[in-house]
């Protein structure tokens, strides 16, 4: 399995780091570290997180890490 990082992901979580980092450097590059590792958790258990009920949708997920949640959807590439 590969993760793939959407641009407003990548943005949300450069948004989160600036604005914590602006009490803690340290804090907020933790943080990230912490949300990009909850998320690495996929490629091993990729069924992990809740069904999100109102995207009626059974293949988008939510992982919550703090209180920080984030969307996935599994897909599958065949060659």
């Amino acid at each position: 399995m590969k993760i793939t990082w959407t641009l407003p992901a990548v943005d949300d979580l450069e948004s989160i780091r600036d604005y914590i980092a602006k009490d803690s450097e340290l804090y907020a590059t933790s943080i990230i570290e912490k949300i990009i590792s909850s998320v690495e958790k996929l490629i091993a258990y990729p069924k992990i997180g809740r069904i999100i009920p109102e995207a009626k949708n059974q293949n988008l997920r939510e992982l919550i890490f703090q209180n920080y949640a984030t969307w996935h959807q599994q897909s599958a590439i065949w060659h």
